[in-house]
């Protein structure tokens, strides 16, 4: 049974709910994908996406507490004079999904240290399914308040994978995708890498260099507290930047398989 009694579940439940209300009218119609403005991260912001982070703020203002808050719209916003941890926030993955009615968009939360070295709480929820995640810190990773683990899938003919690369860096991905035996894009990749966790994908693999710390800092750390493995698309510790311009590249997997994805991606053959 579920372990975790983090107060931070709490909140993120009531920034899902915030999140999940403002939208409601919204998904699956055409405003839903109209541009706002530009987005701190350097990406456009619909209007669906600052629905969802209006709300969300509104939560995490009432909630009392000092902290830091590194959002994909807003950039970074301070509550109080002394906060001791940072919340890094999704406020919705999949923004495209959520417009055209795919039922594949979530929330990303994380709580970490304020200088983002500390993964301490991660909540990734889809907004269109009840697929609830999330993770603290030495306490494993759940779905719906079951513990969950990622696959046992040693093969590389028999993986089924996530793999982002399709128009950048083709060449570094082209092996990956003749050597298994799936490959499914789904589009959130803070669900997707929950998916990993939950064993429902062997594996995801984003050598885009265009994800950004609010796209994988909660799915990391419930992947590695279910037991994978997360790191950059060189097996070097995937490192959060402190900052949602910066981008990042990352293979996460169920640990079994990543040195062979790796390989794969350096040019490099491996058996199954």
């Amino acid at each position: 049974m579920d372990s975790t009694d983090s107060s931070f579940l709490k909140l993120s439940r009531e920034a899902f709910k915030a999140a999940s209300d403002s939208i409601y009218d919204l998904a699956s119609t055409d405003a839903a994908y109209s541009f706002v403005c530009m987005g701190a991260d350097g990406t456009p912001t619909t209007r669906i996406d600052r629905a969802a982070e209006d709300a969300i703020l509104e939560v995490l203002k009432a909630d009392g507490r000092s902290m830091r808050i590194i959002s994909e719209e807003i950039g970074e916003l301070i509550l109080g004079d002394s906060p001791e941890f940072s919340i890094v926030l999704d406020p919705l993955d999949g923004t495209y999904n959520s417009s055209v009615g795919i039922p594949f968009y979530s929330i990303s939360l994380a709580v970490t240290s304020f200088d983002l070295s500390d993964l301490r709480f991660g909540y990734v929820s889809n907004l269109a399914l009840c697929e609830e995640y999330y993770a603290e810190a030495g306490k494993g990773a759940y779905l719906n308040g079951k513990s969950i683990k990622p696959s046992l899938n040693t093969d590389l003919r028999e993986l089924c994978v996530s793999v982002y690369g399709y128009r950048q860096n083709i060449e570094r991905t082209r092996k990956i995708y003749k050597n298994v035996r799936r490959v499914r894009l789904f589009g959130s990749v803070a669900l997707e890498l929950c998916y990993v966790a939950s064993g429902r994908l062997d594996a995801l693999v984003d050598v885009r260099n265009a994800l950004r710390v609010t796209d994988v800092a909660a799915g990391q750390l419930i992947l590695e507290e279910a037991g994978g493995l997360v790191t950059d698309g060189y097996g070097n510790s995937l490192r959060l930047p402190d900052n949602v311009t910066a981008r990042v590249e990352m293979v996460a997997s169920n640990g079994l398989v990543h040195e062979k994805l790796l390989e794969l991606l350096s040019g490099g053959e491996v058996g199954n």
